[in-house]
């Protein structure tokens, strides 16, 4: 996975994440979406801008006191546990 921060302000962050598709960006923008001070997460697939179909950018704005990378790193930490509490999970039921 490849990020490149597109903007970076003390409440706002868009960043691109090359490879992934609408499956992973829908998880990483709703559970930003679950975290305090997370004013608005959202993903943009095709920027008018851009000309065409580009890599997705995630846009995400903080409340005061917030910083976006801070609540970006611990949403995907939330992700990893999640993912390792089902895999753990699947693997005891099969």
């Amino acid at each position: 996975m490849e990020l490149r921060v597109a903007e970076k302000a003390d409440d706002e962050l868009s960043i691109e994440i090359a490879g992934e598709d609408h499956t992973f960006m829908n998880v990483l923008k709703g559970t930003l979406l679950e975290h305090e001070g997370v004013a608005a997460a959202t993903y943009d697939m095709n920027p008018e801008q851009s000309g065409g179909q580009t890599e997705p950018i995630l846009t995400i704005k903080t409340e005061d006191g917030t910083d976006p990378l801070d609540a970006l790193e611990d949403a995907t930490g939330d992700i990893k546990d999640k993912t390792a509490a089902f895999r753990d999970a699947y693997e005891s039921a099969v």
